[in-house]
């Protein structure tokens, strides 16, 4: 397995170096996808080109909404009224 991930990561460099970052680009998801522990088969046959990121911020705790939601029944606290003052 590390043979074939050091043959990838040379194409990938020279790939680079020819300024060919498509095919690059193939080659390190091809790398990462044998990392993760894909056979070398099916990562050779694996579409990577509709491999998306995840976006940084776009998940909270263990969930993939996008957007706080507050729970159900929750209301906003009142604001403070700035032309009162303390007594002392």
């Amino acid at each position: 397995m590390t043979d074939t991930i050091d043959a990838l990561r040379a194409q990938m460099e020279a790939a680079a170096a020819a300024m060919d970052y498509e095919t690059a680009s193939r080659l390190r998801d091809r790398i990462n996808l044998l990392r993760g522990g894909a056979d070398p088969d099916s990562a050779s046959r694996a579409d990577t080109a509709g491999l998306t990121r995840q976006q940084p911020g776009a998940m909270g705790l263990g969930t993939s909404r996008q957007r706080v939601e507050p729970p159900a029944g929750w209301t906003p606290p009142r604001k403070p009224d700035l032309m009162v003052t303390r007594k002392r």
